[in-house]
């Protein structure tokens, strides 16, 4: 504005009361020109033609340029400017015919709008190229976050897997013997101590349960971890498991089946005959174990709890069963659990035996 005002005031010095009055009217009128624009291009015009004020007339087509996108629009202001930069004040035919005839008239009348326009769009369109180079650094900042947060839920859920089938399997061992023990010695003392183990075994899973239900509460899937268990490390898991088991192990399926196939099955069994032990003490149990064409069948069933036989009263956070059925499906297998009808519980699980690990859960079974 203070230029304009200064381009105004030196044209304006020998000019008659209504050009010098219209002159200035456009100068003011670009206090208005952000929130109007195309009206302070028509206010402006006047002073434009009237008057001098041809540097505000610029500025308010500059405005224009910048904050309207339309193509046809801009044109049509481009041209009013050209117009009133063109035509005389007064209007004189000689004078019109002169100017139509002399190409520096037409250039300085046509140049200098289309540069104000010209230079008004580039300014907008840097200004969007800014914004939308600042919101693809902004999502690409937010899928790295997103991807970090899907790595580490992935992590999480592959640990609380982990930790359920490993600890939990090995502290229920830890209260059987405790319990064993209890019953077949007469020493107060070594019965004081059995109730102990028993008693912070019982507490253990009770933790691991919670930790287990917040570490699987961010859900996903994640690379493997180490020490993992294979097809050939189920004897040793059976004859561990201080159970009545009756056992029939494929041989060839051990060297058949992909690795990451093996350990779900391992994680089947391990996870049956934990719960055998917390659910059913004293129960006969069948692991069967075979290949069939491309599939590797596991299947687990026990009969009902012996009477006789002391319960655990472990602690239970129901995520086993879901937890195996999450890996089963992932591997594109299918997966069954439930009680038969003599009180007893079967557990059975389909598996390719060669499949590399998908995204798609099933939905047969």
């Amino acid at each position: 504005m203070v230029a304009a005002a200064a381009d105004a005031a030196v044209a304006t010095a020998p000019m008659s009361p209504a050009p010098w009055a219209a002159s200035y009217v456009a100068v003011a009128a670009l206090l208005g020109r952000l929130r109007t624009p195309l009206s302070v291009l028509l206010i402006t015009w006047p002073g434009v033609f009237m008057g001098s004020s041809w540097l505000a007339g610029l500025i308010a087509l500059y405005t224009v340029a910048r904050l309207r996108s339309d193509r046809r629009l801009l044109v049509l202001c481009t041209l009013l400017v050209a117009t009133g930069n063109f035509l005389p004040y007064p209007l004189s035919m000689g004078e019109l015919a002169y100017r139509a005839t002399d190409f520096s008239s037409i250039e300085n009348a046509v140049g200098t709008p289309m540069a104000a326009a010209a230079l008004g769009r580039a300014i907008a369109l840097r200004s969007e190229l800014a914004a939308r180079l600042h919101e693809l650094t902004e999502g690409r900042a937010r899928e790295h976050r997103l991807l970090s947060e899907q790595v580490l839920a992935a992590e999480r859920a592959q640990l609380a897997r982990e930790m359920h089938d490993v600890v939990a399997h090995q502290v229920s061992l830890i209260s059987l013997q405790a319990g064993a023990l209890r019953t077949n010695t007469t020493d107060p003392a070594t019965k004081d101590t059995a109730n102990t183990i028993r008693t912070l075994a019982v507490r253990t899973l009770d933790e691991l349960r919670h930790m287990v239900g917040v570490l699987r509460a961010a859900g996903g899937t994640s690379g493997e971890l180490t020490p993992q268990p294979r097809l050939t490390d189920l004897p040793r898991l059976i004859s561990e498991s201080e159970l009545d088991i009756d056992a029939e192990i494929d041989e060839q399926a051990c060297t058949r089946c992909h690795e990451t196939v093996e350990r779900a099955a391992f994680r089947i069994v391990q996870e049956a005959l934990t719960n055998v032990r917390k659910h059913a003490p004293g129960a006969k149990v069948q692991v069967r174990v075979r290949q069939e064409n491309d599939e590797l069948q596991v299947e687990i069933h026990n009969g009902p709890a012996d009477p006789a036989a002391v319960p655990l009263q472990l602690p239970s956070g129901g995520h086993g069963l879901v937890g195996l059925s999450e890996r089963v499906h992932l591997l594109g297998g299918f997966f069954t659990a439930g009680p038969r009808a003599d009180g007893g519980f079967v557990v059975t699980a389909t598996l390719p035996t060669d499949m590399p690990l998908i995204t798609q859960p099933s939905t047969r079974g």
